[in-house]
């Protein structure tokens, strides 16, 4: 189905502005090297457009500023918990919620509830805290997303979607009782954004309970998924964006939340579950790695603001002016030569640099590479998906080689402005007609476990 488009302004208007630090070239050239020409080691002061990532970066809405002055810090049975724990099953469907400080807090308790080593975690692409997660507790991640998700030119409108015969293989490899749990995502972050639809997710159910398997969500951007589904999917144009987010996640078992990304709060996740049992599991451990279950790794009033920001994610005038100002950033682009991966996903664009950096080998970290030159750029600050991300293979030692070799630009929600939008496209041409000039990286250090967060490299000469 063709994506409706029609014209649309932001649902809000601007009550406070944050001032910004202009930086000259000179001192943006200080800045990378000084930070490895890794991007998540620039202090923020440097950094004029921070496209760095849309978790915790979103602005409040006054609703939720106001929730926080309403925090019951009691250390037990805090009303804010109830507020919450009512509000994941009014919009999400989940019986069970348990507070952790962001969605990784989740990965944990989950991983070591559900998995035993030599174990098998199928997923719909890997997820880098995940993937983590799920390995430090024995497990194995195996890849089942379709093969167009790893094409960044591939115009299939649900690149998020599970390959059935990858999962029947792996059935028949390991058997059923080696799979404890699909982990599936919705607009899948390291395909570039990609949505799952209705239509697959409901045959993955159907899977799920023939073999006798838990279906888990990633349900860290589930509102702009429905949006997806709700503009691309035959049969869901005319219902609502709640609607469709209630109907995704009443298809799943459990669900990790990280609440800084849809639910538009600075810090907090939860892990959602329908089955008693696995609640009363989850809680032991909430309270060795994050608090006590009524508040897990939350203070009262982020649980506050974190309950009113799940009511105002699935608004649909809200996701319709997220999406589109991420759609706006990918047309303009586009328009000017640069190859993205289609299409456009609900968070972010992702630049192809194995296109726009073609004489770099992936061994000398292309979308690295694209991060500190676009910086130095303009001071726009974006984030590497590519080998750096993928990481190292847990027994061989070798480094991953993903096919997307990616630079993600991660909007933040209700925060920059089309003229924003506008001066990063500049910049990435610009960047791109510079392309001959750029050179690749090597580690200098690179830390055991997530090395994107803090590697450090430096140029290779040639």
């Amino acid at each position: 189905m063709t994506m409706r488009t029609k014209p649309w302004a932001e649902p809000y208007k601007v009550k406070m502005v944050e001032l910004l630090k202009m930086t000259t070239q000179e001192e943006r050239r200080s800045a990378i090297r000084e930070a490895g020409y890794n991007t998540f080691l620039l202090k923020s002061e440097d950094v004029y457009i921070d496209l760095l990532t849309d978790s915790g970066t979103g602005a409040m809405s006054d609703r939720q500023w106001a929730g926080l002055m309403m925090g019951d810090e009691a250390y037990a049975g805090s009303r804010n918990f109830y507020h919450l724990r009512d509000t994941v099953e009014a919009y999400y469907s989940y019986k069970f919620t348990v507070p952790t400080h962001q969605g990784r807090g989740a990965e944990n308790i989950l991983s070591q509830c559900l998995i035993s080593e030599g174990d098998y975690v199928p997923g719909n692409m890997y997820f880098t805290t995940t993937r983590l997660h799920q390995e430090l507790a024995g497990g194995t991640f195996v890849d089942v997303i379709v093969d167009d998700a790893h094409d960044p030119a591939s115009t299939h409108p649900f690149k998020g979607d599970v390959d059935f015969d990858k999962l029947n293989a792996l059935v028949e490899e390991v058997g059923a009782e080696k799979i404890p749990y699909v982990c599936i995502a919705t607009c899948v972050n390291m395909a570039g954004g990609q949505p799952i639809s209705l239509k697959n997710l409901k045959e993955l159910r159907r899977w799920c309970d023939t073999h006798g398997i838990l279906l888990v969500h990633d349900m860290t951007r589930v509102a702009e998924n429905a949006y997806f589904i709700q503009q691309r999917e035959d049969g869901y144009a005319e219902r609502t964006i709640q609607e469709i987010v209630h109907e995704i996640c009443a298809l799943t078992d459990a669900a990790t939340m990280s609440a800084k990304k849809d639910a538009i709060v600075n810090i907090g996740g939860f892990l959602a579950v329908n089955d008693e049992e696995l609640y009363e599991r989850a809680c032991n451990l909430v309270v060795v790695y994050e608090g006590l279950h009524t508040y897990g790794g939350m203070a009262g009033r982020d649980m506050e603001a974190l309950a009113i920001g799940i009511t105002e994610s699935v608004q649909d005038d809200h996701i319709q002016a997220r999406v589109g100002q991420v759609e706006y950033l990918g047309r303009n682009l586009q328009d000017r030569g640069v190859p993205i991966v289609v299409p456009t996903g609900g968070h972010a664009i992702f630049l192809d640099a194995r296109a726009i950096l073609p004489d770099i080998p992936q061994e000398q970290f292309p979308a690295q590479a694209l991060t500190a030159a676009l910086y130095l750029d303009t001071g726009v600050r974006a984030m590497e998906r590519g080998a750096v991300s993928a990481g190292r293979d847990k027994d061989s030692g070798e480094n991953y080689m993903p096919k997307l070799e990616l630079v993600r630009l991660a909007l933040p929600r209700r925060v920059y402005t089309q003229a924003h939008m506008d001066v990063v496209v500049d910049s990435v041409a610009r960047v791109m007609t510079e392309a001959d000039r750029i050179k690749g990286l090597r580690f200098v250090f690179e830390p055991e476990y997530l090395r994107f967060f803090r590697g450090r490299f430096e140029e290779v000469e040639s």
